[in-house]
């Protein structure tokens, strides 16, 4: 079943179960909830097209949450309660945007929160709508108004690989399948599923072979491009025929994988504390809540030299080991008015 399919069953059950958009909805519940996917999915299919011509700012608000409930099933309340998120149930907030200076008020950014983003032209049409988790909106920053909220601290050894995590957390081993032999033919960004899960001293096995590569340096200001060339280096090395990234937490979102390029000590995790018991933003595997702390982190570690970034070191823990061997510190937590430049491709994919 296609994304636009399965949003449409789930929208169907929302409409027949009688909930309101406060009612509490289980992450990854597989009848209800509406994955970010999902979710994009089926409000550029239902809200493309309308118009908020001569609203004022305030009404417009308004007329964007009613669209919504409209197109996900949902009764529309008499008035919106002032609560956050305000669609409590699906967990997400509207913002309806012309420009590009996302705005938000008075309240942190949340790693588990959905911010739906509703793009107009210039005649207040809405050509687009894009669905963003706080962690990955957080990573747009670049004006240095948000603080990493968490850190740590990498301190290397003689060690050329450390698997800080000798098996999986227990929700994951309940799912891994140690006879998986090929990748080939699935896709790194879909949704992990339990026949095809790699235990994570697999993943280390297969991994090793990128330290001692390199690549060219995109620059120092291009970090999110020496990350790119990393990210298919770790498709390669696993298996996958291609190279997916559609900026989303974790990279490698079928192996439960996220991959970080260190070249200094410091690591940076944003909004995402990795032994955090919260839940990732997908459906339920064989029954099982996928959880932050289950995510495998991969850093590799290396140093930039007449232009060349050369991988030297690998470290793989889960998401629960991870601060068994770095070290947590620093950050701070902004409370005020954020202002996220958004990209001008962003509203593109």
């Amino acid at each position: 079943m296609d994304t636009l399919s399965s949003a449409v069953t789930k929208v169907t059950n929302i409409s027949n179960s009688g909930l309101s958009i406060y009612d509490q909805i289980e992450t990854g519940d597989l009848d209800l909830w509406l994955t970010s996917e999902e979710l994009s999915s089926i409000l550029n299919e239902k809200l493309k097209g309308n118009s908020f011509e001569n609203l004022p700012i305030r009404t417009r608000s308004k007329v964007a949450k009613e669209l919504v409930c409209e197109a996900l099933g949902y009764p529309q309340p008499k008035s919106f309660k002032k609560c956050q998120p305000r669609f409590t149930g699906q967990f997400f907030d509207t913002y309806v945007q012309k420009s590009n200076n996302l705005q938000v008020w008075n309240e942190e950014l949340d790693v588990e929160r959905r911010y739906v983003i509703i793009r107009t032209d210039e005649n207040d049409i809405i050509t687009k709508v894009k669905v963003i988790s706080g962690s990955d909106l957080a990573a747009l920053d670049t004006t240095g108004t948000l603080t990493q909220k968490f850190q740590a601290r990498l301190l290397p050894t003689d060690e050329t690989y450390e698997l800080i995590s000798s098996q999986d957390t227990p929700n994951v081993n309940t799912l891994l399948n140690e006879s998986v032999k090929n990748l080939s033919s699935s896709c790194p960004i879909s949704k992990p599923q339990a026949n095809l899960l790699l235990p994570i001293s697999t993943c280390f096995e297969k991994l090793k072979s990128i330290v001692g590569k390199s690549f060219k340096d995109a620059g120092a200001d291009q970090e999110r491009n020496r990350g790119a060339v990393l990210h298919a280096l770790v498709c390669e090395a696993l298996g996958y025929s291609d190279y997916r990234d559609n900026g989303q937490f974790p990279d490698v979102k079928h192996q439960l994988l996220e991959v970080k390029l260190q070249t200094s000590p410091t690591i940076d995790l944003g909004l995402v504390c990795p032994n955090s018991e919260a839940y990732l933003d997908i459906e339920k595997v064989n029954g099982y809540q996928i959880r932050h702390c289950d995510v495998r982190y991969a850093l590799f570690y290396g140093n930039i030299e007449n232009g060349m970034v050369n991988i030297t070191k690998l470290y793989l823990s889960t998401g629960a080991d991870f601060f068994s061997r770095f070290e947590q510190f620093g950050g701070k937590v902004l409370n005020k008015k954020i202002q996220i430049p958004l990209p001008r491709n962003f509203f593109d994919n």
